[in-house]
């Protein structure tokens, strides 16, 4: 190996290596009630004859509680700020439940995550005060199928909010115990490090993407002769990515790095009511838009197709 290459593999510039340096796994997960139990044997072949079709061949389950109930939806939406909050501040990791989360940023993350923790308690206290009454709504809407052993007697401990912060690191003891395995395992996780920057620069590559088409598809044409309906979201969601990806971009793809800067300056001290009230402008911003998704379009072409699951996994990029 080369003088050069040496140099390349241990600098800690490197974007795997600066990732790998500056970002921790953090991982969250949820104990969750289900809403939804499939039929008995019975329940199916009793389904299935007013079909006229065999029960072996129907599949059917009862939904237990009116998941739009208010205190029911207050309980559910905890849970999508929860997942909404880990995503905003970490970056895609090729392995299931798992995201990468600046180091600095654990003590903040942590304390987002014990308020939504207490938030949730809360929220299922208030639920659990209806619990009686999304039962007995249950039971006349589920008729013969309702069947009180389906729920437990309160809903203490049916609902939570866990999260860690996993190893991603090699075993120190394999270092020992067998040190050509230790090299194994560290050249096995420099490679998914070397992975995250790619789904990393991708994430971003398609999210800008969108955010700037919606934009550019909001500000062009009109609806029945009248200009489309422009909403405030459109211009802070852009302005949301611009500080996401400033708090996390690693620097790896430099490309990307002027795509975001250009698409920023265009909206800079521009307001959604700016855009809706000038039409000179709006055709400026949107003329302009253009160069930038025609360039985030090139980016995505060519590239292998990943997955990217919710929290690191993969999934249709």
């Amino acid at each position: 190996m080369s003088d050069t290459t040496n140099r390349a593999a241990t600098d800690a510039s490197v974007p795997a290596q600066r990732l790998q340096k500056t970002m921790a796994a953090a991982r969250v997960s949820f104990t969750w009630m289900g809403v939804r139990k499939t039929l008995s044997r019975e329940q199916r072949e009793q389904a299935a004859e007013s079909f006229g079709a065999e029960g072996q061949y129907l599949s059917a389950a009862k939904k237990l509680l009116d998941t739009r109930h208010p205190a029911y939806k207050a309980v559910t939406a905890i849970r999508n700020r929860a997942i909404a909050c880990w995503r905003a501040v970490s970056l895609p990791y090729p392995e299931p439940g798992i995201r990468l989360i600046r180091q600095d940023r654990i003590d903040a993350f942590d304390q987002q995550m014990s308020d939504l923790r207490q938030e949730l308690a809360e929220a299922v206290e208030q639920l659990d005060g209806r619990y009686d009454e999304i039962k007995d709504a249950a039971r006349n809407r589920l008729g013969s199928l309702y069947d009180a052993s389906d729920y437990p007697p309160d809903l203490h401990g049916m609902f939570a909010i866990d999260w860690d912060y996993p190893s991603v690191e090699p075993p120190q003891y394999l270092l020992e115990l067998k040190p050509e395995l230790y090299e194994q395992e560290k050249q096995r996780i420099a490679a998914r490090f070397e992975e995250a920057v790619k789904l990393a620069e991708e994430a971003f590559t398609v999210e800008l993407a969108k955010l700037v088409t919606h934009l550019r598809e909001r500000l062009t044409g009109s609806d029945d002769g009248t200009p489309k309906v422009f909403r405030d979201s459109a211009m802070e969601n852009l302005k949301e990515f611009f500080g996401r990806f400033r708090a996390l971009s690693i620097g790896s793809n430099q490309q990307l790095e002027e795509l975001v800067e250009n698409a920023q300056r265009l909206v800079t001290g521009v307001d959604a009511k700016d855009l809706r009230d000038n039409a000179q402008l709006r055709e400026h911003v949107q003329s302009q838009l253009a160069s930038v998704q025609s360039a985030l379009d090139g980016l995505l072409v060519d590239r292998p197709r990943r997955r990217i699951l919710r929290g690191g996994s993969q999934e249709a990029a």
